[in-house]
């Protein structure tokens, strides 16, 4: 392998690396053997690899690849957490799924490899994807490249870690509550989730966790992820819900003005509030954007934050004792309480078999939450809030459990760290987080802006002229795959 295609690796985005297959500068199988060296260089350290792919990756490479494509010849991951993909594993960061493999493609994946995408294997995730931390028994510790004694986030932790660390320009990711914008947060990437409906979750699911959970990626420059959405979006067939017709390409909005926005700005949220660093990342972003022309106003959200978690549990708890049913069927056994991991028992035990009613209740709260929220958003084009209240947290911070804690303990754990992300997946509005302030050791907090349902392309005006502004990509963690 040249340092040439290294270098060039380095000064390209997705959307860069597929221009230079497109003009034969470089070969698609230049870019996985690229690929494949950067991984092995650094996931080491960083533990992000779920599973190698490395012959399937090569395969595919050395086949016809057609130029028209988007992603013509671009090597990326899935992560290993209800997007089946043909052929891998799907464990989903657990040991209860065993070694069973995906004899399909999710509609997502199919349409990132119908754009061109090649898959070098697929990256971590905890248990179920219930987890701001990609901590498993199964994977171990995915590690943040900006400190390995840190956390990289949770869920499409091993994803974040794989982009942040430069092995990839974007890697595929699914968000329920936070999942591609608290890891994006904690290692300074771009990390967009969609609108309700606006991507697709067949055939494996039909809902997602009540609507809240969609599939997306996490990238380092802004129109990677415009780009991205535009080759995978749409509803799929039979899909229960679908998000507003766009009139014009998301890549489109990356190259527009978004003009002078209003801009409603929360820094904290009772009962947990914002540290310092926290509050100073997003302090500094809202005279950021003033400075660009936009007015921004300090709000307080229509939101009762414990009564709304409460509510997320119940649905998110049956959601996965359904999946853990499910799974026992397909395999003839039931999967048994030593199989899974003490927060997922705590979770199934107190809310794994609510009763119909409260199941929806729950549902019915999340839709009149949804209709407050669209009321409020009337008078403001988006909300900017910190993505997390703190630095990322220490390894082990976020996966301190046993049996003997109660679903109260993981609630004041993981949402005293991420009070505002999860607000987002259940009104169904898209939401980003953008990497705009380090703390003085380095670590990345990123600043979050929600829109309203449907208008992703306001984020993404937004987001690339922040880009343009405030650059960084050129920001690298110590623990990077850059060319020496």
């Amino acid at each position: 392998m040249t340092r040439d295609i290294h270098t060039i690796m380095d000064s390209q985005d997705g959307v860069g690396l597929a221009d230079k297959v497109r003009q034969k500068e470089v070969k698609s199988t230049e870019l996985v053997e690229a690929v494949i060296e950067r991984l092995e260089a650094v996931n080491p350290k960083l533990n992000a690899l779920a599973e190698p792919l490395y012959e399937q990756a090569l395969n595919a490479a050395k086949g016809e690849i057609d130029t028209q494509q988007p992603f013509c010849g671009v090597p990326t991951f899935v992560k290993d957490l209800f997007s089946p993909l043909n052929g891998a594993r799907m464990a989903s960061g657990s040991f209860a799924l065993g070694e069973a493999r995906a004899e399909i493609d999710s509609e997502a994946v199919a349409r990132l490899r119908r754009a061109g995408c090649i898959f070098v294997g697929t990256s971590t995730s905890p248990e179920f994807g219930t987890s701001y931390t990609t901590e498993s028994s199964r994977f171990g510790a995915t590690r943040n490249p900006w400190n390995l004694e840190r956390s990289v986030g949770g869920s499409s932790g091993g994803a974040a870690a794989l982009v942040a660390s430069r092995v990839v320009p974007f890697a595929h990711g699914n968000d329920g509550g936070g999942s591609l914008r608290v890891p994006a947060s904690c290692s300074g990437i771009f990390g967009l989730k969609p609108t309700r409906g606006r991507m697709p979750s067949g055939p494996m699911v039909g809902e997602g966790w009540g609507g809240m959970g969609t599939p997306h990626a996490m990238t380092v420059s802004v129109r990677d992820s415009a780009a991205l959405l535009d080759a995978t979006s749409g509803a799929d067939l039979g899909a229960p819900y679908a998000a507003p017709e766009q009139r014009s390409s998301f890549l489109s909005a990356v190259g527009r003005s978004p003009g002078t926005l209003r801009i409603a700005l929360v820094e904290s949220m009772t009962p947990w509030e914002s540290g310092a660093e926290a509050r100073e990342a997003v302090q500094l972003t809202a005279k950021l954007c003033e400075s660009l022309g936009h007015r921004v106003e300090s709000v307080t959200l229509p939101v009762n934050l414990p009564e709304f978690i409460h509510n997320t549990f119940s649905i998110i708890a049956p959601n996965t004792q359904n999946f853990i049913n499910t799974l026992g069927e397909m395999r003839g056994s039931p999967v048994m309480d030593s199989e899974l991991e003490p927060r997922t028992r705590v979770m199934l035990r107190e809310k794994g078999r609510i009763d119909a009613t409260t199941y929806v209740a729950a549902i019915e709260y999340m839709h009149a939450l949804g209709r407050s929220m669209a009321g409020f958003m009337e008078d403001y084009d988006l909300i900017l809030t910190p993505t997390l209240t703190r630095k990322p947290p220490i390894i082990g911070e976020l996966d301190a459990f046993d049996d003997t804690l109660c679903l109260e303990d993981i609630i004041n754990q993981f949402h005293s760290y991420s009070p505002f992300t999860a607000i987002f997946n259940a009104t169904g509005q898209p939401a980003m987080s953008v990497p705009l302030y380090w703390t003085s050791d380095s670590l990345p907090i990123g600043s979050h802006f929600a829109a309203r349902f449907g208008d992703e392309s306001t984020l993404l005006s937004l987001a690339a002229q922040l880009e343009s502004s405030h650059p960084w990509a050129n920001k690298l963690p110590p623990v990077n795959a850059m060319a020496r």
